[in-house]
């Protein structure tokens, strides 16, 4: 997914920068759901255990399947140790997210700032995105099951996809600056269709599997072949000499 490239210049350089530290600083879950952590060290291991744990049973049940009582045995802690720490499935979910969160962050063109060849920027950067969704599917997958239920966890992952879609378009307005995207196309349209055609994709690969043929899905290097030439033929790239 992009962002806004460099150009070599400390403008661009700030810009990639600016684009980077706003979309680091969002958190992953509804801030009122996150707890402060334990400041001793025996509750800081159990709560961690929690969490682990927490995850372990959502991704093997379900979200909605999830008992507290099963996270508490995961965890090899009694029942009510869990309320010590978080107060229902939604803030122990949370803590869940906000763990994997540095895991689950995709840079974006920043990580390859300076490149020459905006198409090898594209493509490091759905590179990127694509190995941390493959990473994290069942929690992805997870994160789609509980939007659907849960209006607050539904609200905010609009504002973080919103956040991301407003960092493409600035991405694709700076390329059409530079002479490299078409200049007749609406950069926000532009980057809710191809990030929706992106993020639509790995979900319906690596977290519904489907598309599998003889129980085998598409290369790797080919998805992100398939998806770079995609956003490079829909921006209109100068061809590749």
């Amino acid at each position: 997914m992009m962002s806004a490239p460099n150009d070599g210049s400390k403008d661009g350089e700030r810009t990639v920068l600016d684009d980077e530290s706003r979309i680091a600083a969002l958190p992953v879950a509804p801030p009122a759901l996150l707890r402060d952590r334990p400041t001793t060290e025996r509750g800081t291991r159990t709560r961690a255990a929690l969490v682990a744990a927490a995850r372990t049973v959502f991704e093997r049940s379900g979200y909605l399947d999830a008992r507290l009582i099963d996270i508490a045995k995961e965890a090899g802690c009694a029942t009510g140790s869990f309320y010590t720490y978080f107060a229902n499935k939604e803030e122990v979910f949370a803590a869940v997210l906000e763990v994997a969160r540095d895991d689950m962050m995709h840079p974006g063109m920043g990580r390859v700032a300076g490149a020459d060849d905006p198409y090898a920027v594209l493509e490091a950067s759905n590179r990127a995105y694509l190995a941390a969704y493959q990473r994290n599917a069942k929690l992805m997958g997870l994160m789609e099951q509980v939007a659907h239920i849960d209006p607050e966890f539904r609200k905010f992952r609009s504002e973080r996809a919103n956040a991301f879609i407003r960092r493409n378009a600035r991405g694709i307005a700076d390329l059409q600056s530079r002479g490299i995207a078409d200049t007749t196309l609406d950069p926000m349209t532009s980057s809710i269709a191809l990030s929706g055609m992106v993020s639509r994709l790995a979900y319906s690969l690596f977290t519904l599997r489907e598309g599998e043929v003889d129980g085998r899905s598409p290369e790797f290097d080919q998805i992100v072949a398939t998806v770079t030439d995609l956003w490079a033929n829909a921006l209109k790239f100068p061809d590749r000499s």
